[in-house]
């Protein structure tokens, strides 16, 4: 199916690793103009230069979003599509985080920054340039956490929720003026988020005696009753954006669109 993304300008955040970096290729693979937002570029990306350009910003600092905004705005002149990736664990955070009472307020600053602010502030300088081109997409990448309350990253959930409760606003207000909100749902995904030296998948280990792999490959499935048996692809996430972001989902508003293997139960 053709999702009619053809030289179209689209940002994505976070885009050097994970998901981002795999909407990247899905994207570049449909002949979308992709600017690439992360604090630091990867072998990958400088792979897909014909296609990509790279911002160098950290989305964490009140100024980072606006400036790769700007940036795009300077080399194409217009943007047709945003994709706020960008999230989970702030710089200098491991992930997961057991309990409530261990969380400072400096934690959930930094928590709130960079799940939740960096996509009002970076949406605040993109909706007037899609609306002067006549409108376009913005998928914004929440995670189960906002659906199924938990004791294990009570903040990360917490700012997950209201990013959810954002899109839904933004969807209502700037639906009828051309530009569509929508939201992806990852459940668990196979990133480096769990597989990077004391990521999700070591800190896990260290809780329960297995081993990392033993992690991945049976304790996550099955403690988080995945029906697929499986953590998700980046691939199978970054297929879901790219259908939101294409204009074939004209009538999708305001919609959610859940890729967690059937981990979360509720009706």
């Amino acid at each position: 199916m053709d999702l009619e993304l053809k030289d179209k300008i689209i940002i994505v955040t976070g885009a050097s690793k994970g998901i981002g970096l795999a909407t990247v290729h899905r994207l570049v693979g449909e002949g979308a103009r992709v600017v690439a937002v992360s604090r630091g570029r990867s072998a990958d990306l400088d792979g897909l230069e014909g296609r990509v350009r790279h911002v160098a910003v950290d989305l964490a600092q009140p100024d980072g979003p606006a400036e790769a905004v700007a940036a795009t705005e300077r080399a194409f002149g217009r943007v047709d599509a945003v994709i706020n990736n960008a999230g989970g664990p702030p710089p200098g955070t491991r992930m997961p985080v057991f309990g409530f009472l261990g969380r400072d307020d400096a934690d959930w600053q930094a928590m709130i920054e960079f799940n939740l602010l960096s996509v009002v502030r970076l949406c605040r300088a993109a909706i007037p340039l899609l609306l002067a081109g006549g409108g376009g997409s913005i998928v914004n990448v929440t995670s189960t956490h906002a659906l199924v309350p938990s004791a294990v990253n009570v903040d990360y959930g917490a700012a997950k929720a209201a990013l959810r409760n954002l899109s839904r606003a933004l969807a209502e207000e700037f639906g009828p003026q051309g530009v569509r909100v929508n939201t992806v749902t990852p459940g668990p995904v196979l990133t480096p988020w769990w597989t990077e030296p004391g990521g999700a998948a070591d800190v896990l280990a260290e809780q329960s005696g297995r081993s990392a792999e033993e992690v991945i490959e049976d304790l996550a499935p099955r403690s988080m009753a995945l029906l697929s048996g499986r953590l998700a692809r980046p691939e199978e996430v970054a297929d879901a954006i790219a259908l939101l972001c294409s204009p074939r989902s004209g009538s999708t508003v305001g919609a959610e669109l859940v890729v967690d293997g059937g981990m979360v139960k509720t009706v």
